[in-house]
């Protein structure tokens, strides 16, 4: 057998293992989390408890509920996840990638769980109270859980997802990939960037997509700030 179709092979059985891996965390993290899934409808329900919530067909109730476990289970089976991805990559790295690679997975989980409790603490509660101080007496607010899982489920993910940014841009910057100039050069079409995926990731709404896309820019800038910090670290250490 060819060498070349040999490794290729050989790596897609890895991929294949690191795939499984993930699938079997999250599937065990979904079934503990489905054991505590009345306290975590408590915690989601918090912001509107003062509604009545309602279900509109026999199974919305117990597939809500599912649906919170699979939630819960990838957030808190996401250190697990990156740290397969890592073990899948760390072959093809140098020692020296390697070290950047295994802080990429320890700051890719600080941000993804900061970014799921800036959503659930912050973002949540914010849009909630502002959609519902748009009610009138003739018009008022009953919600169907499963709509109402369904705006928070995305946000939460959505934000823990966005939120890698700073961790791929420090990554990118510690490779000596990409310079802190190119991210300032490009921020325009950034922003642009972040418009649009805040459109498409969060629910239909004006709000939801501006409480994503501002910290995205700042984060961005945060970043860029980071990309200089490193870049002149490296100057120095080559200068000496």
């Amino acid at each position: 057998m060819d060498t070349t179709k040999a490794s290729f092979i050989e790596h897609l059985g890895e991929l294949r293992k690191r795939i499984i891996i993930i699938a079997m965390a999250v599937l065990a993290g979904s079934l503990l989390s489905y054991y505590f899934v009345e306290e975590l409808v408590d915690l989601l329900a918090d912001p509107v408890k003062h509604i009545d919530m309602i279900f509109l067909s026999p199974p919305d109730l117990f597939l809500a509920h599912l649906k919170i476990a699979v939630i819960a289970g990838v957030v808190i089976t996401a250190p697990i996840t990156l740290f397969q991805i890592w073990i899948f990559l760390k072959p093809g790295l140098k020692k020296t990638e390697q070290r950047y690679g295994l802080f990429a997975v320890f700051m890719g989980t600080l941000f993804f769980l900061l970014g799921v409790s800036f959503a659930f603490f912050v973002i949540i509660p914010m849009s909630i109270d502002f959609f519902l101080r748009m009610s009138t007496d003739q018009v008022q607010p009953m919600f169907s859980f499963a709509n109402y899982l369904s705006y928070c489920g995305s946000l939460i993910i959505s934000f823990g997802i966005v939120f890698q940014l700073p961790m791929v841009i420090i990554l990118l910057s510690q490779l000596n990939l990409v310079t802190s100039r190119t991210f300032r050069k490009h921020r325009k079409f950034f922003i642009l960037g972040v418009v649009l995926l805040s459109a498409i990731l969060t629910p239909p709404d004006i709000i939801s997509q501006f409480l994503m896309s501002g910290p995205l820019i700042i984060l961005y800038e945060f970043s860029i700030l980071v990309a200089r910090i490193i870049e002149r670290k490296r100057k120095n250490i080559q200068a000496v």
